[in-house]
């Protein structure tokens, strides 16, 4: 009996530590199972959460400058963290929504970088990608005009003078805004490849707001061209000033608001081929002091009848030379004949008048002379093409 108690108490002493936890080999191999499968679990549950999503695929080219980059937290933890910089290591300007849901860039992206975009959830996940962006064969910028705050006629057309040709001519017109107060309806016109011009119908109303901005930054133009940098430019419509040269009577009359404010005695072009000034609507474009006329600019040779000579207070009527500016020796012909080169001859005491009290976008009707129109395409002519067909555009061409 003495030999049984022994063994039964030496089976206790093996099963128990005397604390009431079980050390048995099978109870270790339990417990370690045990840890294995909660960290199998738990491995398994962070296993199914999601990482950030991105709006570009990781290793992408070719992405747009123009669209933001987005992060979004895809379980709606909300994002912990995000980084984004550039191949140099310059860090990108982005912000988070107020909730922590996405986060987006806020600054302008460059051509033909490479960036990196790390981010973090709030449930420990991250993801990191790589994209580079469109990398432009060549681009383009674009002029404005009038200049900002400016205050023109009611003439003035808006002009976009690109340094190349857009291939896609709407795609350049749908990135531009005209805001009008009160509004103004209107349309666009290419008056060459590089040159693009909005009008209203019929002559704007005195103190007409405008503002403009061409958006074409980042925007494909097509043939490998994209615009290099927004621009824009704001003005007002001033005084209702319209001159009216009448080649049957040889005077300009300039009226003001309706009201007729002054006449002058006025010489035209000579009635010789090459010479005849055209008729139909100007628009007063730049004014100079002093102005070189050479007609080699437009192909008038010096030893076939050409000319070069320094006039005084000379208002730009065309981008072909017509201009309004003193001639004094032409004061005797004022009234009674023509002898000019096609430019409007006034004396100079009516010529520093006229460049005092007209401005860019003023509007000068010429009528009666035998020298056709004036093409609408000549620059400063938008006015004498008929509203159908400026207003159906050429976009298309």
């Amino acid at each position: 009996m003495a030999t049984l108690t022994v063994a039964s108490i030496s089976l206790a002493a093996c099963s128990s530590a005397g604390n009431g936890e079980d050390t048995s080999p099978v109870a270790e191999v339990s417990s370690v199972a045990n840890e294995a499968h909660d960290a199998a679990a738990s491995s398994a549950a962070q296993a199914l959460k999601k990482a950030p999503k991105f709006s570009v695929k990781n290793n992408a080219t070719g992405v747009s400058v123009t669209k933001p980059i987005t992060v979004t937290s895809d379980e709606g933890d909300g994002l912990a963290k995000v980084t984004m910089t550039n191949e140099s290591g310059g860090a990108v300007e982005g912000e988070f929504s107020e909730d922590k849901q996405t986060w987006s860039t806020t600054e302008v992206l460059g051509y033909g970088r490479t960036y990196t975009v790390t981010a973090k959830d709030k449930n420990g996940k991250s993801k990191t990608i790589t994209f580079t962006t469109d990398s432009p064969a060549y681009t383009t910028g674009v002029g404005l005009s009038p200049l900002p705050d400016s205050t023109v006629g009611v003439g003035q057309a808006i002009g976009f003078n690109f340094s190349s040709a857009p291939e896609d001519r709407q795609a350049v017109q749908d990135a531009i805004e005209i805001e009008t107060s009160p509004h103004v309806d209107g349309a666009f016109y290419w008056l060459s490849p590089t040159v693009l011009r909005w009008r209203p119908q019929k002559f704007w109303e005195p103190g007409t707001q405008v503002k403009v901005k061409a958006n074409i930054y980042g925007l494909d133009m097509g043939g490998g061209l994209f615009g290099d940098a927004d621009n824009e430019t704001n003005f007002t419509i001033g005084d209702r000033t319209v001159s009216i040269v009448d080649d049957n009577t040889k005077t300009m009359q300039i009226w003001k608001n309706k009201k007729l404010i002054k006449t002058m005695p006025v010489s035209l072009g000579l009635e010789v081929p090459g010479r005849v000034t055209p008729n139909g609507w100007y628009t007063v474009g730049d004014q100079y002091d002093q102005l070189m006329m050479d007609s080699t600019t437009y192909g008038l040779a010096l030893d076939a009848g050409g000319y070069q000579t320094m006039v005084d207070d000379a208002t730009q009527l065309s981008y072909s030379g017509i201009y309004i500016h003193s001639a004094p020796w032409s004061v005797w012909a004022q009234g009674s004949q023509n002898t000019s080169h096609g430019c409007i001859n006034v004396s100079p005491e009516n010529a520093q008048w006229y460049l005092n009290n007209v401005t860019r976008g003023d509007v000068v009707y010429v009528k009666h002379t035998s020298g056709g129109i004036l093409p609408a395409t000549d620059g400063l002519g938008d006015w004498n093409m008929g509203w159908d067909e400026w207003s159906a555009g050429n976009a298309e061409q």
